[in-house]
């Protein structure tokens, strides 16, 4: 069992940056894949960015590529999603989420904590 926590959303102008932190309780971080979705109102969730155990391998989606890093510090039992150039397009509920093996598919992850708002300005 893994319990997930975010934090660090917020309102932020076009430009700015922000980032994102998710906390997992339980042993086994370590051996899950960590990914993070959004879901902005009146549309469906959507994969944004994914990271491998080890931290050494990542996969983004095209619209935030180049402007969005995912981390993980499995000594904190913690994953970061730090967001640069921010658009307000990225406006959103961002979600962490868990999963056994590497996928971009939300159906495919087993534990998601509560989500974290933001909010971008114009």
């Amino acid at each position: 069992q893994v319990q997930l926590v975010e934090s660090g959303g917020g309102l932020v102008q076009a430009g700015g940056s922000l980032r994102l932190s998710c906390a997992a309780s339980g042993r086994t971080f370590s051996r899950y894949y960590m990914g993070w979705f959004r879901q902005a109102p009146g549309k469906e969730r959507e994969f944004v960015t994914t990271v491998s155990w080890s931290g050494a391998i990542t996969y983004y989606a095209d619209s935030v590529k180049g402007r969005f890093t995912i981390s993980r510090d499995n000594a904190k039992n913690t994953v970061y999603l730090q967001m640069n150039s921010l658009k307000p397009d990225d406006t959103a509920v961002y979600y962490c989420a868990a999963a056994v093996r590497p996928t971009m598919k939300g159906e495919e992850y087993d534990y998601w904590g509560q989500g974290t708002q933001v909010t971008v300005s114009s």
